[in-house]
């Protein structure tokens, strides 16, 4: 499966993201994601940043590894997930200089996700509207069974069509796992393959709101 997902920031377009997994099994397999600005975004600080997850089954992470360019940064990041001591670690480095930036190491069940496992396995739960759930995530620096909440039945338009979807939040934010302060939205459709139409991430107001729309879905 493959997914491209236009980005707009302040009703800019600001970029497109690619999302491709490559199943082993029904839940497991290889994630990769491509972030890359454009336009006036790209002019202003350029990104390109490519980030892969192994996935053991239950869509449970194995490790995960991120090469990160913004604008004069070129840096890396590794997360390496020890099953049976349950521990996350993660490592992260300058390309430009060859240098560890950061190390860290903290305690999570012998599942846990990524966030792009995550997603994986908010599909394929069966939430009711009104009801929530959680999932256990980590990233290598932090650990928590972030809480899910089933909203709203929504319509969704985006360049590729008009679905039915439902509107999942994932409480990722506020120093659950990352110390942004905002909320972040997830569009499911409404059906068996509960395919992630839309992404809306609210930050603070310096920052705004970021909208990923899906554009293309490509099945092999």
């Amino acid at each position: 499966m493959s997914l491209t997902y236009n980005a707009e920031w302040r009703l800019i377009h600001a970029g497109t993201i690619d999302l491709k997994w490559e199943p082993d099994a029904p839940t497991a397999g290889l994630a990769k994601l491509h972030v890359e600005s454009s336009g006036l975004i790209s002019r202003l600080y350029k990104i390109r940043n490519d980030y892969h997850a192994n996935l053991a089954g239950g869509f449970c992470a194995i490790e995960t590894g991120m090469e990160v360019r913004e604008g004069n940064r070129h840096r890396s990041n590794r997360v390496t997930y020890d099953r049976e001591n349950k521990r996350a670690s993660f490592v992260e480095r300058d390309l430009t200089k060859n240098t560890v930036i950061a190390s860290h190491s903290v305690a999570t069940p012998a599942c846990v996700h990524d966030v792009v496992g995550a997603l994986m396995a908010l599909r394929r739960m069966n939430l009711a509207l009104g009801q929530s759930g959680t999932v256990p995530v980590s990233d290598g620096k932090k650990f928590a069974d972030v809480r899910i909440e089933a909203q709203e039945r929504e319509t969704v338009k985006t360049p590729l069509g008009t679905f039915k979807a439902i509107r999942y939040e994932a409480h990722l934010l506020n120093n659950v796992i990352y110390p942004r302060s905002g909320r972040i939205y997830f569009w499911l459709t409404d059906d068996e393959r509960k395919l992630p139409v839309q992404i809306r991430v609210r930050l603070q107001i310096l920052i705004g709101t970021i909208t990923l729309q899906l554009v293309k879905e490509e099945n092999p």
